[in-house]
């Protein structure tokens, strides 16, 4: 199995932030949106994207053309962990390893996506992107270690567990030169982010 697909965590509500980030616009486009167009452009195929939250909203709202399934996970309360789970768990079993990034992240690149494919058909049985040697998103991920990850995402751990107990299998794949892991905790973290992009355009 060779197929690389998609996966976009977008179920949380953003306390932090004041409601859903999957509906916050950045760049002239919903965050949801961006990453949907993230994994797409990145070449992974079929894209799935986990909704909880505001999921009746989001339908109505973005545009999600990029999504092949949507996923409805209705323990979004729980945390991460079971949007994680929710989105193995969807993906056909012509897949052999999903890249998995986050809605709050609108800096990363679809080169990113790119390198971790590379690094998967290099071999690589998990590989995470760097950037300043510290691991973030996106992260790929084998279909041989899905069982054993699931088994360990609860609450708001997802993958983190297994790759820290494993490093023998992590491939790191630097990003520094194609983007930035930023995210978007809260309306001030958006406002910088916004205006750090402004004086980079």
């Amino acid at each position: 199995m060779t197929n690389v697909a998609g996966l976009l965590l977008a179920a949380g509500e953003g306390a932090r932030f004041g409601r859903p980030k999957a509906l916050v616009e950045f760049g002239g486009q919903l965050l949801v949106e961006r990453g949907l167009r993230l994994l797409t452009a990145g070449g992974c195929a079929p894209v799935h994207v986990v909704l909880g939250a505001a999921y009746d909203e989001i339908l109505a709202t973005a545009d999600l053309a990029d999504a092949t399934t949507v996923v409805r996970n209705d323990a979004w309360p729980t945390g991460l962990g079971s949007s994680l789970r929710a989105g193995l768990a969807s993906m056909p079993p012509d897949v052999g390893a999903v890249v998995i990034a986050l809605v709050d992240q609108p800096l990363v690149t679809a080169t990113a996506v790119e390198r971790l494919r590379a690094a998967y058909a290099a071999g690589a049985v998990a590989a995470v992107a760097t950037y300043g040697e510290h691991p973030r998103h996106p992260v790929l991920l084998a279909r041989a270690v899905w069982k054993d990850i699931a088994e360990l995402a609860t609450g708001d751990a997802g993958a983190r567990g297994f790759l820290r107990s494993r490093p023998d299998l992590v491939t790191k794949v630097p990003c520094d030169d194609v983007g930035s892991a930023a995210d978007i905790d809260t309306p001030d973290d958006l406002a910088t982010l916004r205006d750090d992009t402004a004086a980079d355009s």
